[in-house]
């Protein structure tokens, strides 16, 4: 074993700039690897976790949408007792609707966002409890549930069992229980949670079947089929409609919660990967890495095996086995991968902060887990094994016999061994490359879309404590501040949907058209004006103006469409089981609320005050800076509501969120590409500088010859030049391929053109040739009296 060790390290100091750029190159690609499995896990196990996953189910329900079979996830909010009370199958459901309060402790004041839900729901998903019991804590009508971190905040300690919170300035509420920090593999987010009782004491409670809004989860009872329950309650809405004028056609089904955040992305009324198809490609991404990392020292070890041949001839002579040089040359290989893992692990620390940041996780390496150190051990070994097989297979063969005369010479053919694995390399080096321009592109286009409104200047808050009390008052303190030039109340800000719904009617309308799903709104007055949206007909909602408003609605051009209107303005529209009815005065032109890479606009109702506001949105005055106007909005908001803080969105930053994971995915394959490129290139440097230690005997009778620099520099340059071009060949059309299917993911994209790949070639060659033109140049440039002294 000493001999071993012995051995190996001369190996490493005889030849030690190969065995840096093996090291660091192993070292880059293991750490890279590391990040992106790190990153894995932590998809992979998301909610996941808890006792029952494996009885544990979201419901959705499937309809036509504008005559498209859409899935949604929120569904109405009587379906859950109704699936407890009728269906023996269900064990437990809960309800889950995220909502906004100030919780109040003394003199503390914190806006929170948390969540109403059922009293099932603590021990439906088993979050861990530092104190209280999860199957009562939200029994009470007065009862709260908060977090660790938030208790904290509000009392100072999580020892706060029994002690008030009020809610809202209006409602007081006793801890029941605290729940240990959320893990950060769980798509729940709330600091506290309230019963839905409260939510029915707001009036905010439902029996409507044709309005979704809530998340709704059930736990089924043990051995109970999914695909019979799903056939059993797939009718559920459709009945409770039958004796609607308009019977909805909802068909609910389940998804298990195990699949629910890996296979969320809902496409013709189905649930497809979704997030599963990024864990997969990276999974990808990450084994080729650490491939690339592998075959630099898979050529850098075959490259350099003259080096090594009389070695082996001599101990095959001595008698060595050929499994015992092989066992010899894997366990080099073996001891480079544990060096370079402890150089990766280094890096993987470092670094995993602006990972984290990039990815939007919380992700650390748990020493004190023995899993880790098993994967560890495995991960070593396996790259080790990896890397040193095809050396140890390739240096063992060599004939004692050819070695020891000198006669053993490198094979020199068209296509060997070494130029495969440069070509591989460089060829998924180019996919990355391709690809990260392609999702730039697509960014580039989907962001420069005409939203439908001016989402400069403008500003929302949402209407809590005494906003609404005040609004009138606040409103004209901000016109005539002169920090706003225009104010209007929504039931929702304009980046996102809240809510929507079905059955409505109007002359002409069908049977069918009472399922469609219209996304709902609110607005009081300047409504077009603030968003700066464009009307194409009538005028815009006007409550101060035209007191017949409170029963007006704007369509946006889908609903339009959707209704089949010819002259739009002064239609009723009425609602199945609603008493109120609608006219119609004004058109605008469509703007996006969902997401923008989706071609097509759900049809929009913006209704006037019978509808409730919750945002007020107003347009800043351009004319001031963006800090005064803000700084005087606050001042009057905290005058009429001092016990509310005065947050806001900026409309432009809300809708740029909805750009964020695309935007990640072209980060993290700009970031891999170039890490790929980084490796490939490293093992192109060191096969340049032994390739013009082998041939420095020919560039000096060549220069002796009378050949120059540049003949010699491009003599030297040419091979390597070729293989890139092979690889950029074999890329282009693979990269089209999968760039092509990623692409179809969205109804709003971008043509795939020629010049991406043109200009993915052109950088890959001026990549390459850099890497290698050093050594080139400088061979070329040395004396040749030095290279042939000894001839």
């Amino acid at each position: 074993m000493n001999n071993f060790f012995k051995i190996t390290f001369r190996k490493l100091a005889r030849s030690k700039s190969a065995s840096a750029i093996n090291i660091i190159g192993l070292a880059v690609g293991m750490a890279s690897a590391m990040l992106i499995l790190l990153w894995i896990e932590s998809e992979v196990s998301t909610d996941r976790f808890y006792k029952n996953t494996d009885r544990l189910y979201r419901v959705y329900n499937r309809n036509k949408v504008s005559g498209v079979l859409q899935a949604v996830d929120q569904n109405p909010m009587v379906l859950a007792p109704a699936l407890k009370k009728d269906y023996p199958e269900v064990e437990d459901v809960a309800r889950y609707v995220n909502v906004t309060f100030l919780l109040t402790v003394g003199e503390k004041h914190l806006n929170v966002r948390g969540a109403f839900t059922d009293s099932s729901f603590l021990s439906m998903f088993d979050f861990p409890l530092i104190a209280g019991n999860a199957r009562q804590a939200l029994n009470g009508p007065s009862g709260i549930v908060l977090t660790e971190d938030l208790a904290k905040k509000l009392f100072g300690t999580d020892d706060v069992i029994g002690k008030t919170v009020r809610i809202d300035s209006n409602e007081n509420f006793k801890v029941t229980a605290v729940l240990k920090n959320l893990p950060a593999n769980t798509q729940f987010n709330f600091p506290f949670l309230l019963p839905w009782s409260f939510m029915t004491k707001l009036g905010w409670d439902d029996n409507l079947w044709t309005n979704n809004y809530p998340f709704t989860y059930v736990l089924l009872k043990p051995n109970v089929s999914q695909a019979a329950f799903d056939a059993k309650v797939k009718n559920i809405i459709i009945d409770h409609t039958r004796d609607d004028a308009f019977q909805s056609k909802a068909e609910v089904f389940t998804q298990p919660m195990s699949r629910a955040y890996l296979y969320g992305r809902p496409e013709n009324g189905k649930l497809v990967s979704g997030r599963m198809e990024m864990v997969k490609l990276f999974s990808i991404i990450a084994g080729f890495i650490l491939l690339i990392a592998c075959i630099n020292f898979m050529n850098l070890s075959t490259a350099r095996s003259e080096k090594r041949a009389k070695e082996v001839g001599i101990r095959k002579v001595s008698g060595a086995y050929r499994s015992t040089l092989v066992s010899q040359f894997i366990g080099e290989s073996i001891v480079l991968s544990c060096i370079s893992f402890c150089i990766a692990l280094l890096i993987v620390q470092l670094s995993l902060p602006a990972f984290n940041t990039l990815v939007g996780k919380i992700l650390f390496i748990d020493y004190g887990n023995l899993k880790f150190w098993l994967f560890a051990v495995s991960f070593i070994i396996f790259t080790g094994l990896i890397a040193g097989s095809y050396p140890a297979i390739y240096l063992s063969s060599f004939k004692p016999v050819s070695v020891l005369k000198g006669t053993f010479r490198n094979v020199q053919a068209v296509i060997t061994p070494r130029r495969v694995l440069v070509v591989l390399q460089f060829t998924f080096a180019i996919i990355l490359i391709i690809a990260t321009i392609i999702v730039e592109r697509q960014i580039e286009f989907v962001q420069g879309r005409d939203a439908g409104y001016n989402k400069n200047n403008l500003v929302y808050t949402f209407t809590q404590g005494d906003v609404d009390k005040h609004y009138k008052a606040i409103k004209d303190e901000l016109l005539s501040s002169g920090a706003v030039v225009s104010v209007t109340r929504t039931a929702n800000p304009i980046t996102q949907r809240w809510g929507s719904g079905s059955a409505y009617v109007w002359d002409g309308s069908t049977p069918e058209d009472g399922r469609l799903e219209f996304i709902q709104m609110g607005s009081d007055a300047n409504f077009v004006k603030t968003m700066g949206a464009t009307l194409v007909k009538g005028r815009d909602i006007d409550i101060y103006n035209y007191p017949a408003d409170t029963m007006a609605v704007v369509l946006n051009e889908s609903a339009v469409k959707a209704m089949r209107f010819k002259n739009p303005i002064g239609q009723i529209i009425r609602r199945t089981g609603y008493k109120e009815q609608w006219h119609v005065v004004g058109v605008v032109k469509d703007f996006i609320m969902e997401s923008p890479f989706e071609a097509s606009v759900n049809p929009v109702i913006i209704k006037g005050p019978a509808y409730f506001f919750q945002v007020v949105h107003f347009k800043l005055n351009p004319a001031n800076p963006v800090s005064t106007n803000i700084a005087k909005a606050e001042a009057i908001f905290k005058k009429y509501n001092p016990q509310y803080p005065f947050e806001y969105i900026f409309a432009d930053e809300s809708y740029n969120y909805k750009f964020r994971e695309v935007q990640r995915t072209g980060s993290l394959a700009l970031l891999f590409a170039g890490l790929s490129i980084f490796i490939s290139c490293l093992g192109l440097f060191g096969l340049a500088t032994y390739m013009a230690e082998t041939r420095i005997k020919e560039i000096g009778v060549r220069k002796v010859l009378g050949a120059g620099v540049g003949t010699i520099t491009v003599l030297l340059s040419k091979d390597f030049l070729k293989l890139i071009i092979i690889a950029f060949l074999i890329a282009s059309p693979i990269a089209w391929y999968f760039m092509h299917i990623w692409l179809q993911n969205y109804t709003y994209r971008i043509g795939i053109e020629w010049w991406v790949f043109a200009g993915a070639g052109i950088l890959s060659v001026l990549i390459a040739l850099i890497t290698i033109s050093y050594q080139s140049v400088k061979a070329a440039m040395a004396n040749p009296v030095k290279s042939l002294r000894s001839e």
